[in-house]
């Protein structure tokens, strides 16, 4: 004779278990592939964070390599240019390129670095000016209260004492990270030559490792789509900006401003960091433009030229030459500009918009990630729409 409870038993387990796994398939089925994914990107930027050094070489030399690669192709084709002559050419040619720009730029740049000391005095005096308002206000708001100001001061011993803390100066900074910057530059430049310099190697490695067909076609598709719109871009982006550091120095040299070369120059490398780099540039110039005038209102100025020239690159300039097909969301700009500033640091928020636009296309291409590239991107227009 059976026993009635092991079969009821033998039922319930019978019944429950296949249903216990339905809820955990449906529940955590697919939680190991996000936690997979999650650990992955938190290892993954971990590394570009404490790899920095080694990694943002290389981020560099590629971009540069994009943007050189048609050129090294064209020579190669037209004019049956072997490709390494082609990459000592361009290599040796930046490298001259930025030896010049530090050559003319270091005058001024010693001069400025020389009256650095001034152009603190200055600010420390409009900060003092403006606490010694507030504090005859407060005094004000105190009579007004009815409160007696002939009360006794407090004894001198009760005042907190001024500490100063001595940290090195600019000067020492710089020439400590002075060996890390060649190394890095040098490594870049050898890296960038070995690029140039192996033709469509690339190419052909990514061609054989593709399976099939279609999957061959596409990931050469992707390849030249990346190489052509951001080579354009950085290009085009270099020539917006060497014209807004024209633009800028002029202006300031008609109000005034000392050494406009370096605010020229200093224009067209802040204006590769979207937003960030126009605050920082307006900043720098108001607070020269302190020391020089010494008036708030005529250090606005400079402030204001300054402003004016990056208002009209940024709104009419930079949309019509760009295009909108690699205009960008302007949120997604601002947080790539801070997060890549948060890894790398400066160096980073230079790279960010490039990376942003490698992705943006990149993303164009494959369907599951298509909706970061839709992310990316700018605005809809209506008319763009019914097309």
């Amino acid at each position: 004779m059976q026993n009635p409870t092991n079969e009821s038993s033998d039922d319930k387990t019978t019944i429950v278990a296949p249903a216990i796994g339905l809820v955990n398939n449906q529940m955590f089925g697919s939680g190991p592939r996000w936690a997979i994914v999650g650990i992955f990107l938190i290892l993954f930027f971990g590394a570009l964070y404490l790899a920095a050094s080694f990694i943002l070489p290389v981020v560099i030399a590629l971009l540069f390599a994009l943007v050189l690669s048609p050129i090294v192709r064209f020579l190669r084709r037209r004019l049956k240019i072997w490709e390494p002559i082609s990459a000592v050419v361009l290599v040796v040619g930046a490298l001259l390129t930025l030896l010049l720009g530090f050559y003319m730029l270091s005058d001024p740049i010693s001069n400025i670095v020389r009256d650095a000391p001034r152009y603190a005095s200055a600010v420390n005096e409009q900060v003092d000016s403006v606490r010694s308002r507030l504090d005859r206000l407060r005094k004000a708001q105190k009579t007004v209260a009815g409160q007696d100001e002939t009360a006794p001061a407090a004894p001198a011993s009760d005042k907190p004492q001024e500490v100063v803390v001595q940290t090195p100066g600019l000067i020492d900074n710089a020439a400590s990270a002075l060996p890390q910057i060649m190394a890095s530059t040098g490594f870049a430049l050898v890296f960038l030559f070995f690029l140039l310099a192996s033709g469509d190697l690339f190419y052909q490695k990514l061609v054989k490792s593709m399976s099939t067909l279609s999957d061959k076609k596409r990931a050469l598709r992707i390849a030249h789509d990346i190489e052509r719109e951001l080579s354009r871009y950085l290009f085009t982006i270099t020539m917006i900006n060497a014209g807004l550091g024209i633009a800028v120095g002029m202006a300031l040299w008609l109000v005034g401003m000392p050494t406009p070369l370096i605010f020229g120059a200093l224009a067209t490398l802040l204006n590769y960091i979207p937003y960030i780099g126009a605050i920082v540039g307006m900043g720098i110039v108001g607070v020269i433009g302190l020391a020089e005038f010494g008036t708030l209102g005529n250090a606005l100025v400079p402030v204001a030229c300054y402003l004016a020239c990056t208002t009209i690159e940024g709104q009419f300039v930079t949309p019509m030459i760009v295009g909108r097909r690699l205009e960008m969301n302007p949120a997604a700009v601002f947080l790539s500009v801070a997060f890549w500033g948060w890894i790398w640091g400066v160096t980073g928020m230079f790279l960010a918009v490039p990376l942003m636009v490698s992705v943006k296309i990149f993303a164009s291409y494959i369907e599951p990630i298509a909706p970061l590239g839709e992310f990316l991107s700018a605005e809809t227009r209506p008319d763009e729409e019914e097309e």
